[in-house]
């Protein structure tokens, strides 16, 4: 509370862009302010001011110094019911003009002194002036950092009224004032308020503004005008505990950020809207580096929403995107339990250092001595309060991490610390970066705190089996994996791209593979109506280039055939890990993601579990070998979708990986039909070894995964054979033929 100003100063400003309550989203530039001043105490309106403010051309720069030309018109060329109309060709002239020309009426007026801006609401001060003031560096005068709410006034003789849907034609409705002017502006009946608006209508406005002051501060009202809005001048740096409340609806979480970004870059991004004292949280990746996010408390959820209306504006050149966040999530990044830490980040007003790379034998007289050496020859910076201002990290156990936190009393020492970057300390050189509290938490909390995932135990059963969790590779291949698609692709474009298979697709049959975050991952599995087509359309468009009609960048498309089997894994959220055979062979591991089994659509088989141990096994364990000896199998799910349909569901899952080998992800198990067998196998012919193999033991394994018995492997001299350019040949026996895997570069040749 305050006491009563001698001066109320009306202003309305207006854009190049969108009006009323979305006034400032569209970070247009300010054309238009108007004001008048109110003379609290004798109750009379002054003069109308007017002041037109052409943007700033950057591509027209010619004669500059001509450009901050103020000129005030005559009269006769007022067209809009202004006393004064100046111009201004910059923001930084009109701001000065405006304060110059203030400061002259109240001082011949001669009542008093004390001066207050007031506003229809808050978007004037918070997302027309101060934004474009701080986006062009330019310092804006002292006035605009207090100010009233004429609607908050408003409300307190009228406390049913909703601060969001009042307006000062409501107002001065209620308060029963007559309106002259008759093209009145109305807000409440405007249909479009992204429409720029008319420039006589901001006179008006002000004018109207005027009117209801005047009503507020006579009988019956007799109100008193104390309770300012304040707009924070900088930014205050603090520490925030794990224990303390912070309510959901006031944080934001912005994406886009550069990565040398920093807390105060964020405020002056924010700025006109106050943060909460060490509101700004700058996130970090799991290697400890920033990763473009940050979430930003603020005071109110009134500057929550009105930081919501700055998605995707600039910072310089890149546009950042602002969405909802919770408390929890602010907690999780600025938030710490450590008496060391807040301690150390207690000294406000301080600039915060990070040295990265350091021996882990690095004391705290080296690390003085390295920003302030002994011998003078090189810059002097030293560190606020000695000792007490480094803070190194550390495991739990004590061991350094190699990371330190340094406080500087003031930016221009900082920015000297900086300058060492890269700097030579023991052996080894220093990275330098300019940081804030919420990351000396988060650094802090990631070291000190217990791994995420524990060390797992070792298995009780160590004489289990490898059993793969990838489908059967004899399936048939009847169906195609695109890889690699724009990620603005579409269903035609896919279409298009396939070209004259498009007529061999199943109906349905084209499913898009999204990732964790709901978004295409750039896969895409279509089914084909034969296996042949399939091969056919996986030699002839492999590599090809796709476009997207949605955007304007092409790429190259990889086309696989794979099985059904294969497919419905992935899209039901599993993925796999395969090894396509190409020439350079490429491993990729899966995510391991299993889908929920209550959305598993009926359509899905599963095949009935086999036993996973014998039964002497199992009589050791008698616990958990009955469960092994005989698993229960996974049963389908709530029928939501028809059984007849083949339908897979795009649970976020990451995109698959190509085919692979049976030395990288386990065994396949011999179909039991074929196992069965009386035939005593078949007997296959391996040319083209090299010279160098070691004969028995590399042919086992090039085929451990058939069954195959050591016996019945046998090398052939070139002799038996003839004389041929390759190594030996030999011939082996496998109780079932089975279809090569992909990854093993052998020439097989059935005898």
């Amino acid at each position: 509370m305050t006491a009563q100003v001698d001066y109320l100063v009306v202003i309305f400003t207006a854009t190049s862009g969108a009006s009323g309550e979305l006034l400032g989203s569209d970070e247009k530039e300010l054309v238009q302010l108007v004001w008048q001043v109110v003379d609290v105490k004798n109750k009379k309106l002054g003069k109308v001011n007017e002041l037109l403010i052409k943007p700033d051309l950057s591509d027209l720069t010619e004669e500059k110094e001509e450009e901050d030309v103020v000129e005030e018109s005559v009269e006769e060329d007022n067209r809009f019911g202004a006393d004064n109309v100046f111009t201004a060709t910059s923001l930084e002239t009109a701001l000065n003009l405006f304060h110059l020309q203030l400061t002259n009426e109240v001082n011949s007026t001669g009542a008093g002194t004390s001066v207050c801006l007031c506003t229809d609401g808050q978007l004037h001060i918070r997302q027309v002036i101060h934004p474009e003031a701080a986006s062009k560096n330019i310092l804006v005068p002292d006035c605009f950092y207090s100010f009233f709410d004429l609607r908050k006034e408003f409300k307190k003789h009228f406390p049913t009224s909703d601060l969001k849907a009042l307006n000062v034609h409501i107002m001065a409705e209620s308060l029963s004032l007559p309106v002259d002017v008759p093209a009145m502006w109305d807000p409440s009946v405007t249909l479009d308020p992204s429409a720029i608006l008319p420039a006589e209508i901001a006179v008006q406005q002000t004018q109207i503004m005027g009117s209801i002051v005047l009503a507020l501060l006579s009988e019956p009202f007799c109100h008193t005008f104390s309770t300012q809005e304040r707009v924070s001048e900088k930014f205050e740096s603090g520490t925030c505990s794990k224990m303390e409340k912070v309510c959901d609806n006031t944080v934001i979480r912005a994406r886009g950020l550069p990565w040398q970004s920093s807390d105060q870059d964020i405020a002056r991004f924010f700025r006109g809207l106050n943060i909460a004292k060490g509101g700004a949280a700058l996130c970090l990746n799991a290697q400890g580096r920033r990763n473009g996010e940050a979430l930003v408390r603020f005071v109110s959820e009134d500057h929550r929403d009105l930081a919501l209306q700055r998605h995707k504006h600039h910072m310089g050149n890149r546009y950042i995107e602002v969405y909802k966040a919770t408390g929890e999530d602010f907690l999780k990044i600025a938030g710490g339990t450590s008496n060391e830490v807040a301690m150390f980040l207690s000294q406000e007003d301080q600039i915060i250092v990070r040295m990265r790379g350091l021996p882990f034998i690095a004391t705290h007289e080296q690390v003085l001595n390295f920003f302030s050496p002994e011998d003078g020859l090189k810059d002097m910076c030293p560190v606020s309060g000695g000792k007490d201002g480094i803070l190194f990290v550390r495991y739990p156990d004590g061991r350094p991490t190699g990371d330190a936190f340094v406080l500087f009393a003031c930016e221009e020492h900082a920015q000297c610390a900086l300058r060492k970057h890269k700097e030579i300390l023991g052996r080894r050189y220093i990275e330098l970066f300019k940081s804030t509290a919420a990351e000396v938490q988060q650094v802090l909390n990631r070291y000190s705190s217990a791994p995420l995932i524990p060390v797992a135990p070792a298995p009780l059963v160590s004489m289990l089996p490898t059993v793969s969790l990838l489908p059967s590779p004899g399936g048939v291949r009847d169906c195609l994996r695109l890889r690699g698609l724009p990620y603005t692709a579409s269903i035609e474009d896919i279409l298009t791209f396939l070209g004259e298979f498009t007529h061999d697709i199943r109906p349905h049959g084209v499913h898009m593979v999204l990732n964790q975050q709901g978004r295409p991952s750039g896969d895409c599995f279509i089914q084909m109506t034969s296996a042949e087509r399939a091969i056919q359309a996986s030699q002839r468009l492999h590599k090809h280039v796709m476009s997207s009609q949605r955007g304007a960048n092409s790429r190259y498309v990889e086309v696989f055939s794979c099985s059904a089997e294969e497919m419905g894994l992935v899209l039901m959220g599993g993925s796999l890990s395969h090894t396509h055979t190409h020439t350079h062979t490429r491993n990729r591991s899966g995510t391991g993601l299993s889908p929920p089994p209550c959305l598993s659509p009926s359509a899905y088989s599963f095949a009935p579990a086999p036993p996973v141990m014998s039964t002497e096994a199992a009589a050791l364990y008698p616990p958990m070998g009955q469960m092994l000896l005989a698993p229960r199998h996974l049963p389908p799910g709530h029928a939501y979708y028809p059984a007849s349909a083949q339908l897979y569901m795009n649970y976020a899952a990451y995109y698959p990986s190509p085919p692979g080998s049976p030395t990288t992800v386990g065994f396949f198990p011999s179909p039991s039909s074929l196992s069965s067998l009386a035939s005593p196998g078949g007997l296959i012919r391996m040319p083209g070894l090299t010279y160098s193999s070691n004969g028995v033991k590399d042919l086992i394994n090039a085929v451990q995964a058939y069954q195959s018995p050591a016996e019945s492997v046998s090398l052939l001299s070139s002799s038996l054979i003839g004389q041929s350019s390759g190594g030996d040949a030999p011939l082996m026996s496998l109780p079932a033929l089975m279809t090569k895997p992909a990854g093993q570069y052998l020439d097989l040749t059935l005898l």
